[in-house]
């Protein structure tokens, strides 16, 4: 059986240093109706979005290489109509933002940690429709 859906809703990158947290987002999405594919590092995610082209990135904030804002403001650069839904479990997300990519026009959200499968895909759903 593929992982991968026949009729995809948009394909979604997560980013999250934590691979049981990233690799049950990937299902949790994939189960509705998603692509999504899971990145273990900010490089990696990177180097996936090169070729793989995703409709949005779903990125924690903390990763052992770069900050996931870091990362995701280099994949902006090459895919600048990326949607991006943040992720962390720490209150000052805003201030990880800053002047990044982020702040300057992109569509992004923030989610808490924990993430409610329902409110994840609502979320997801509702920046690609975008």
């Amino acid at each position: 059986m593929s992982s991968r859906p026949n009729h995809s809703a948009g394909k979604v990158l997560i980013i999250d240093d934590e691979p049981v947290i990233a690799d049950t987002l990937a299902i949790i999405l994939r189960q509705s109706g998603f692509d999504a594919v899971a990145a273990y590092t900010g490089g990696e995610a990177v180097e996936k979005a090169k070729t793989w082209l995703p409709d949005l990135l779903l990125s924690d904030i903390i990763l052992p290489d770069m900050n996931g804002v870091q990362a995701v403001d280099r994949i902006l650069e090459n895919q600048p109509h990326c949607r991006v839904l943040l992720i962390s479990g720490q209150a000052g997300v805003v201030a990880a933002v800053g002047d990044s990519k982020l702040a300057t026009g992109a569509a992004v959200d923030v989610i808490a940690k924990p993430i409610h499968p329902e409110d994840l895909v609502g979320k997801v759903r509702k920046l690609l429709s975008t």
